[in-house]
């Protein structure tokens, strides 16, 4: 896209620039928030000026309350909330997420314009101590009886299904202070997202990446989100020439399958879509109880262009098989 092109499709609602861009004031946020807009100033000359944005940090409930999980304030959304709300009061152009994060029924009037390439989406093990970890039974390294910290329902489950000897704590905060709580021996390990560490530069925490085939991962994990007005067309199209292709195909069967079993931060629920080179797309899903005492994982193939119901056909098939418990919830 020619910059003339690219500066004629800025958003004509408010006169000339800087433009808004909201986010969480987290340091990933923030870091996720500047890859973003350096991807739009190598699309768009006219926005390479420093002063072409400005970025508007915003506390969300989920950033305010840590001394409680998600689910009990309220489910997904909570990283999001004052985000959405800015946004439809026009304080912010456009808003940074981390996809994982993002509600899959935005409110009325919000779009979710492109997602950016995908990063790692693998959850990490880590423990403060180090130990042998056989590539196939990674989590046998946990000794027996391991304080495991953590606030994902997801994680939580899976770890409980595979290990119902472990003790899993509520773990919240930024992924430093998740790092320094294990680093100072508060508990014997917990899982982060190694997309958060690489971009962190902290992978080096890591003591092993888990394969999915292990720990399933959120669906959107890894992808970044950028959320605009509706309305906003102009910006919205703009947008779309940083779109990564891939992601986009994996975060739609992901967030087409969480919409299906109607998630929410109360239920566990993983999904990893992956894009083969063929144009061949892999989902799995997975639907727990938080105490880990029932798992289902399923698994479904089909073309790119079928990702939304590969997604939604998926998720209604672990709702079919689940428990009345979890249908219900």
């Amino acid at each position: 896209m020619s910059s003339a092109i690219a500066a004629s499709r800025i958003p004509p609602h408010r006169p000339g620039l800087p433009l808004r861009v909201g986010t969480r004031p987290s340091p990933l946020a923030l870091v996720q928030t500047r890859d973003f807009l350096a991807r739009l100033r190598r699309l768009c000359p006219v926005l390479r000026d420093l002063d072409a944005f400005v970025e508007h940090p915003i506390r969300t409930t989920g950033d305010a309350v840590q001394d409680r999980r998600l689910a009990d304030l309220g489910g997904k959304g909570l990283f999001a909330k004052e985000i959405h709300e800015a946004l439809l009061d026009h304080r912010i152009d456009f808003a940074v997420h981390s996809l994982k994060d993002l509600e899959t029924e935005l409110p009325i009037g919000l779009h979710l314009a492109c997602v950016l390439p995908r990063e790692d989406p693998r959850d990490a093990l880590i423990l403060h101590r180090p130990a042998a970890i056989d590539p196939t039974a990674p989590l046998a390294a946990l000794p027996h009886g391991a304080r495991v910290g953590t606030a994902s329902l997801r994680r939580q489950a899976q770890l409980l299904h595979a290990r119902p000897d472990l003790t899993v704590s509520m773990l919240r905060g930024n992924v430093q202070t998740r790092l320094d709580r294990i680093a100072a021996g508060d508990l014997d390990a917990t899982l982060l997202a190694m997309a958060g560490l690489r971009r962190l530069g902290l992978e080096a925490h890591a003591t092993m990446p888990l394969p999915v085939t292990v720990l399933v991962p959120a669906a959107g994990q890894g992808i970044v989100g950028i959320t605009t007005r509706a309305a906003d067309t102009a910006l919205i199209e703009l947008l779309s020439a940083i779109a990564d292709p891939s992601a986009t195909v994996e975060a739609t069967a992901e967030r087409a399958l969480l919409a299906a079993l109607d998630g929410s931060c109360h239920t566990p629920i993983g999904a990893h879509a992956r894009l083969g080179q063929d144009g061949t797309l892999t989902l799995t899903g997975l639907l727990a109880r938080a105490d880990g005492t029932y798992i289902n994982t399923l698994m479904a193939i089909g073309p790119a262009p079928d990702a939304a119901r590969l997604g939604a056909t998926l998720g209604a098939a672990l709702r079919a098989e689940a428990p009345a418990d979890l249908r219900a919830s």
